[in-house]
């Protein structure tokens, strides 16, 4: 069954508010997308590729990376070649937060799967 844009919404919703509750953390956008990029891709990442590859700027990187390694979601680590160059790891700590995650986000979609919502209308989803 594929959701509709009003459904997705709703289920976000549910995702956020639950992750609050959840976790001792409080992500923004930024902070989750660097932090996803980091894990969900092999390479080794550093402030000009996540910039690069988020196309955000290396200061709004560095703040993303602050709070996350602050955290202990992700970890700095200095390049021992070039120890200009710091790269950002993986932690356990991050790990297990998006495995919960990843499982709070697929529990919510299942469980969207078997319901049928009555339509949201478009005045609603408009209001500001």
């Amino acid at each position: 069954m594929e959701l509709t844009s009003q459904q997705a919404l709703h289920m976000w919703h549910q995702v956020v508010t639950q992750s609050l509750v959840a976790f001792d953390v409080d992500l923004s956008a930024r902070q989750m997308a660097v932090m996803l990029t980091v894990y969900l891709s092999n390479q080794p990442h550093g402030v000009k590729t996540l910039s690069s590859a988020l196309n955000i700027s290396k200061p709004a990187v560095c703040r993303a990376i602050d709070c996350l390694a602050a955290n202990g979601l992700v970890k700095r680590k200095r390049d021992e070649e070039d120890r200009r160059n710091v790269t950002v790891q993986r932690t356990i700590k991050g790990s297990v937060f998006l495995t919960e995650l990843g499982e709070m986000i697929a529990s919510h979609a299942r469980r969207m799967a078997t319901v049928k919502p009555a339509p949201m209308p478009v005045s609603e989803l408009t209001a500001a």
